[in-house]
């Protein structure tokens, strides 16, 4: 397993002030859900940004073997590459790319933490390696939420509370899991069936409310999810009016904030009527109705509709990143850590969106039972924010990760030319100087390659399909690896280019004139370049601030 140290939390700050404290290892994931009946073409729909400022962004793969009976495996700590302990190995196990197996299951997390009282649980398991280990275990959801129960059962639970979203071809289920504090082992946990037709999601913040204990074909649980409740004085009342998310995950400012924000913000993209839950989600009323886990969405979802959805900053929205003092005279929605400040006794929070800049990488993964598995599961990945990377088409049988995803191709200290990462740091790097200016020649460049990939997705699978009737089906895997190799080393090679247009464009301050395509020349010279200088808001906020009376001109000037 390719260990680098990723998240531990995400979490709600003081009782008292309530604001998001990040502390050196603290970021935060966000998952959105497509069901199969909320989608325009039938496929089941998640995605994932794992977000960390310490993750390098590379595809994880895990070849499909065999193994003798009797053998023991070891369990790595997916956040810190520490050895926990061993579990017996399975008889076979199947291929693994990034978050998604090639029978179409996929899974993917959120941590919450929960109450301090749970953490420093008993046991061995922790939540990276029930993902990757279910992963390589499971032919549907319904198996990967047994194989994760039943190792938790058997040889504990070492993680703080986390939230999975766990998908196959037909259906998509979100599991909700804590530890029961220290010298207990195993986990309480809870799992629901998001309705085909629906969308879902979560962020850091436990979701799942009432139980419904009769409907056991949508509902899982684990037998003390109550009683451990009450045995443990955190709950006195009926089954009936058992809410996992209130007991376990109080809301608390931050949470709202920080972390059901996000959720709201992708229900209100394809929902009307979400704005009654913003004095919830902006943490003014933490005690009002909770967020509905799922929606019914006003129309059908593309792959290419999630995509976006993980770009997202709040834009058009009362926490607009774009529109905040924070965002500067060139509109940047980004915010450097850490996430609270204070000034003159007043405290302060910067928003925390979908799309974020310490992300290591993301994914979009697209499941359907209307093709065979051969090319039904694809992982649209990519490398660094999603708002400006390049999703490329993984497909669940590759047997080996492209250049720009390896784990051999540079690291987080080691920058390479050729490492997706690295480069869509560069581009987005670059942008968060200029944003307002250089977003508006980085989408087109991504646009063009995204569209590239979906337009050619049809002729690809068919052409995989008839090398696998005519060579079989290791010729058809053969073609699909490179397939995906070239997606993603072009794309990436192309990003190059781009940063190089964006450094000549862009240097200095300066914008350079351009003329059919091509930077504007005159003589063999570069024509002198425009210089926009800053917006009137910029200006006035300069001629308002009193250190800025030195810089007023004399009357005589004016």
């Amino acid at each position: 397993m390719p260990i680098l140290s990723k998240k531990k939390l995400f979490l709600a700050a003081s009782a008292v002030v309530a604001f998001i404290v990040a502390s050196p290892v603290a970021d935060a994931c966000s998952d959105l859900i497509v069901g199969k009946g909320a989608s325009t073409d039938g496929s089941v729909i998640i995605s994932y940004a794992a977000d960390s400022h310490t993750l390098y962004g590379e595809l994880y793969h895990w070849p499909a073997r065999t193994y003798p009976a009797g053998l023991m495996m070891d369990v790595i700590v997916w956040d810190t590459g520490a050895f926990s302990g061993q579990i017996p190995q399975v008889l076979r196990t199947y291929n693994v790319v990034g978050n998604m197996n090639e029978k179409q299951v996929a899974i993917t997390e959120s941590t919450w933490g929960g109450l301090e009282s749970l953490e420093g649980g008993e046991g061995i398991m922790d939540y990276g390696s029930l993902i990757y280990i279910a992963l390589q275990r499971s032919a549907t959801a319904r198996e990967a939420i047994d194989v994760m129960t039943s190792l938790v059962e058997k040889y504990g639970y070492a993680s703080s509370g986390e939230s999975f979203t766990i998908a196959d071809k037909n259906e998509v289920w979100i599991m909700e899991m804590i530890g029961k504090g220290k010298g207990e082992k195993g986990a309480v946990w809870v799992a629901t069936r998001i309705p085909d037709n629906a969308i879902s999601g979560h962020a850091n913040q436990a979701r799942i409310q009432q139980i419904n204990f009769k409907d056991k074909e949508n509902w899982r649980y684990s037998e003390d999810v109550v009683s451990f409740a009450r045995e443990k004085g955190l709950y006195k009342g009926s089954d009936r009016d058992f809410s996992f998310q209130k007991v376990y995950n109080p809301y608390t400012f931050g949470g709202l904030r920080g972390c059901e924000a996000r959720v709201w913000s992708f229900f209100n993209r394809f929902k009307g009527g979400m704005d009654k839950y913003l004095p919830l989600v902006m943490g003014y009323e933490t005690d009002a109705e909770p967020m509905p886990l799922y929606v019914i969405p006003d129309r059908k979802l593309s792959v290419q509709d999630v995509q976006n959805m993980m770009r997202d900053h709040y834009e058009d929205t009362p926490m607009d990143m774009t529109k905040d003092a924070g965002a500067g005279p060139y509109k940047v929605p980004y915010r450097w850590r850490p996430m609270d400040f204070e000034v003159d006794g007043q405290k302060y929070v910067n928003e925390r969106a979908i799309a974020t800049q310490q992300t290591g990488f993301v994914l979009v993964a697209q499941l359907r039972n209307f093709l065979p598995d051969l090319v039904g599961p694809i992982l649209w990945f990519g490398a660094d924010d999603a708002n400006t990377t390049v999703f490329s088409p993984m497909y669940g049988c590759i047997t080996e990760a492209p250049e720009a995803f390896s784990p051999k191709n540079g690291s987080m200290t080691e920058f390479s030319w050729t490492s997706a990462f690295w480069i869509n740091n560069w581009v987005a790097n670059m942008a968060y100087s200029r944003y307002d200016y250089m977003i508006k020649d980085i989408r087109p460049v991504q646009k063009e390659l995204e569209d590239r990939f979906f337009l050619h997705q049809p002729k690809v699978e068919k052409k995989a399909l008839e090398i696998a009737e005519k060579d079989g089906q290791e010729a058809a895997i053969a073609y699909l690896t490179r397939y995906s190799a070239s997606c993603a080393d072009n794309a990436t090679a192309r990003y190059k280019k781009l940063g190089e247009y964006l450094l000549v464009k862009y240097i200095d301050g300066n914008v350079k004139k351009e003329k059919n395509g091509a930077f504007e020349t005159k003589n063999g010279l570069a024509v002198f370049p425009d210089q926009p200088g800053y917006d009137e808001a910029y200006y006035r906020s300069i001629a308002e601030d009193p250190a800025s009376e030195h810089l007023k001109s004399p009357k005589e000037e004016q």
